[in-house]
C-alpha cells in the first residue's frame, strides 16, 4: 500500500468559488511564489470541484492523470516519472505512450478497473469526468482530486499551482507559474489596450463550433489583444455552435485554428477546408488565418501561454517569444481540436464539447486537452 492511499477524504460544506471571467492575468508579487514554496509540505489539504476537501498525508509516488492537461502539467513540473496512467489523448507527450492508458474515447470514458489496478496514490481528474466515476474510484479507496473548469488564464495558473502542492512540486510550480505570469505581462505590454485596436477573432473548431468568452480559450484570445466574436453572439454555451449565417455576418478579421505542431506554418488554404464557410470571411480573403498548437491552446495547462504569444504576434505584429522555457520534445502523435466542457457531470458531448465538434466535422481525433 502506497503512502498516499492513507489519504483521508474530509467532506465539508464549501462555497464553490467561481473563477474570474475571461481576461488577462495581472502580474503577482514575489511573495505569492514564496507562499507556494511554504505550502509544499504534507499533510496537505485542498478543496476540489466536488465540494470535498482532499487531504494527502504524504507525497504521492504514483499519480494517474485522466486528462491531457494534468499530464502536461506534471511533465512541465518535471515529475513525469510519477505518472503511471494517462488519457488516450495525453500520449502526445514524450514517453507518455509508455504509461497505461486509463481513459479515452468520444465521449471520454474512464476505465475504473484499470485505474484501481495501478494502485495510485492520487488521481487528477478533469471536470469532464462523471461524478459517478469519481464516486466509484473513491469507494475503491482511491484519492481523487477533481478540477473545476478553467475559465480564465488565472484559473490555469492556479490549477498548475494546485497540482504542484498536491504532488510535492511546489518549487517547480512556483517557477512555472512565475514564467507564465511574466509571459502574460509581456503580452499585455505589447498589445494595444484600446477596443478599437483589437481585431475581431473567430476561433475555428470546425462545423461552426467555437470557444465562448467564458472559457480559458476565450481568455487567451482577449489577453492576446483580440476580440472574440463569440462574445457578440447571444448564447449561454461555453462552446457554442454558430450558424454559417452568423459567422459570415460577424465577418472576423482573423481566424484562429488549432493544428498539430508540424502544421503551424501551413497556408490559409491548407488550414481551411474548401467547403468551410470561413472561406467567405475577410480573415480568409486577407490571409489572416493563424495556426496555433492544438495541444497547447485546447488544454488548461502551462503551455497555453505559447499560443497566446503566437496570436499576439499575428494580431499586432509583435515579436514576443512564443516558447516557454524547458519545453518538452513533441512526439509525432496526431492532435485534435477539442477543448473541455464546463459540465462537471460529463454529460456534454465528447471529451469536451469540441471532441464531438471534430467528429461532426469529420476531423481526425487522436490527442487532446
Amino acid at each position: 500500500m502506497h503512502r498516499g492511499r492513507f489519504a483521508t477524504l474530509v467532506i465539508v460544506a464549501l462555497a464553490v468559488t467561481m473563477t474570474a471571467p475571461a481576461g488577462a492575468l495581472a502580474p503577482q508579487p514575489p511573495a505569492q511564489h514564496a507562499d507556494a514554496d511554504r505550502a509544499c509540505s504534507f499533510p496537505v489539504t485542498e478543496p476540489d470541484a466536488s465540494n470535498t476537501a482532499i487531504t494527502l498525508d504524504s507525497e504521492p509516488e504514483r499519480v494517474v492523470t485522466l486528462n491531457p492537461s494534468a499530464a502536461q502539467t506534471m511533465w512541465e513540473l518535471g515529475d513525469r516519472d510519477a505518472v503511471v496512467g494517462v488519457s488516450q489523448f495525453g500520449t502526445y507527450l514524450p514517453t507518455a505512450s509508455q504509461r497505461t492508458v486509463v481513459s479515452g474515447g468520444q465521449p471520454s470514458q474512464t476505465n475504473v478497473e484499470a485505474v484501481v489496478g495501478l494502485d495510485p496514490d492520487l488521481v487528477l481528474a478533469p471536470n469532464t469526468v462523471r461524478n459517478t466515476t469519481v464516486t466509484r474510484l473513491r469507494s475503491a479507496g482511491i484519492t481523487v482530486f477533481q478540477f473545476r473548469a478553467a475559465t480564465s488564464i488565472d484559473g490555469v495558473v492556479e490549477k498548475t499551482a494546485t497540482i504542484g502542492r498536491l504532488t510535492g512540486n511546489c518549487a517547480a510550480a512556483a517557477a512555472t507559474t512565475a514564467e507564465m505570469r511574466d509571459r502574460v505581462a509581456a503580452i499585455a505590454d505589447a498589445v494595444p489596450d484600446t477596443d478599437s485596436a483589437r481585431p475581431r477573432v473567430y476561433y475555428h473548431l470546425g462545423d461552426g463550433y467555437t470557444a465562448g468568452p467564458n472559457t480559458f480559450i476565450g481568455a487567451a484570445i482577449e489577453a492576446a489583444g483580440g476580440h472574440n466574436i463569440a462574445a457578440d453572439v447571444n448564447t449561454t454555451s461555453s462552446y457554442p455552435q454558430l450558424s454559417e449565417e452568423v459567422i459570415v455576418s460577424q465577418d472576423p478579421d482573423v481566424v484562429v485554428t488549432g493544428v498539430s505542431a508540424d502544421r503551424l506554418d501551413a497556408t490559409a488554404s491548407a488550414l481551411v477546408a474548401p467547403s468551410s464557410v470561413v472561406r467567405n470571411t475577410t480573415a480568409y480573403a486577407t490571409g489572416n488565418v493563424v495556426a496555433v498548437n492544438t495541444n497547447h491552446i485546447n488544454q488548461p495547462a502551462p503551455r497555453i501561454v505559447e499560443p497566446m504569444a503566437r496570436m499576439a504576434n499575428a494580431f499586432h505584429n509583435t515579436t514576443i517569444n512564443t516558447t516557454l522555457d524547458a519545453q518538452p520534445s513533441a512526439t509525432t502523435t496526431a492532435t485534435s481540436t477539442a477543448p473541455p466542457t464546463d459540465a462537471a457531470d460529463g454529460t456534454a458531448p465528447g471529451f469536451g464539447v469540441a471532441a464531438a465538434v471534430c467528429a461532426l466535422a469529420g476531423a481526425a481525433l487522436v490527442a487532446r486537452r
